[in-house]
């Protein structure tokens, strides 16, 4: 090959690099679809971490109910956690709207992997389906720990003026714990909620719970639109009683549940159960 031809040979070689480095670069990211989603936080190739917060902004378009599903994937497709971003305004426009979303996970087997925003379409017709895909890249050296606060009660905070207990949310007391990071966390701060375990220095300080309940236990939740379900087990009806004794009682999971990012109220099943 003359030195002509190498010189030109080489000049191709180069620019077909940087050509199919950008079709690469543009499949995992929103090079290509920034009129539709524009991302804050993480950047696509950014080291992360459990919690991962994501912040951005999306088109009115491409939520329902004003919100859509972030999916988290180790670089072997296996999916870490599911959450829905939330529209922090309204989300019934055409025009920008910003999102949030925490996504809790357990530590990867891979150092890479990748986000997907999923364009939410209750009608699972292809035609309306859409997806865009952001490269990450995992902390694994980051701690496998997290905090999370459980609300037992404190019938000292909940007087009124007559010294008489007025059942409230006010008589509600938070303790920290630590728990691993999982995908289901609220469920993991739940259950360990359930479990009643107070320090001495809690209890001197008086904070009281009647949790463990004989036979209660938490079994599932869903979380949708920013209602979060919860399903219980109470063979014994232990979660019955006085009203004051059942809200208490209530007040205490809720509380918990309420800490996470996208959750707006909860209610439980079966229905029967905290009634007075």
């Amino acid at each position: 090959m003359s030195v002509i031809g190498h010189k030109y040979w080489t000049i191709f070689v180069v620019v077909l690099a940087i050509v199919i480095s950008g079709i690469l670069y543009c499949e995992f990211t929103a090079c290509l679809d920034e009129d539709l989603i524009v991302l804050e936080s993480p950047f696509a190739f950014e080291e992360v971490s459990s919690p991962l917060v994501v912040k951005g902004k999306a088109r009115g378009t491409w939520f329902f109910e004003a919100s859509f599903p972030v999916r988290l994937f180790d670089d072997n497709g296996k999916e870490l956690a599911v959450v829905p971003a939330q529209a922090k305004t309204d989300w019934m426009v055409t025009d920008f709207v910003e999102f949030e979303a925490e996504l809790n996970f357990a530590t990867p087997a891979t150092r890479k992997g990748y986000l997907v925003f999923e364009k939410d379409n209750p009608s699972d017709l292809p035609e309306y389906a859409n997806q865009i895909k952001v490269p990450v890249s995992f902390n694994l050296q980051a701690s496998s720990k997290q905090t999370v606060k459980l609300y037992y009660y404190n019938p000292d905070n909940d007087k009124d003026s007559s010294g008489n207990i007025m059942c409230s949310r006010q008589g509600l007391v938070s303790v920290e714990r630590q728990i691993s990071y999982t995908a289901i966390p609220i469920q993991d701060a739940i259950r360990l909620l359930l479990q009643g375990n107070l320090t001495a220095s809690e209890l001197a300080s008086g904070i009281t719970t009647e949790f463990p309940l004989q036979g209660v236990e938490l079994i599932g939740a869903s979380l949708k639109n920013g209602i979060l379900t919860l399903e219980f087990k109470d063979p014994q009806n232990k979660t019955g009683g006085g009203s004051c004794r059942v809200e208490i009682l209530w007040f205490q999971i809720e509380a918990v549940a309420k800490q996470f990012p996208g959750v707006e109220s909860v209610s439980f099943i079966p229905e029967e159960l905290f009634q007075p």
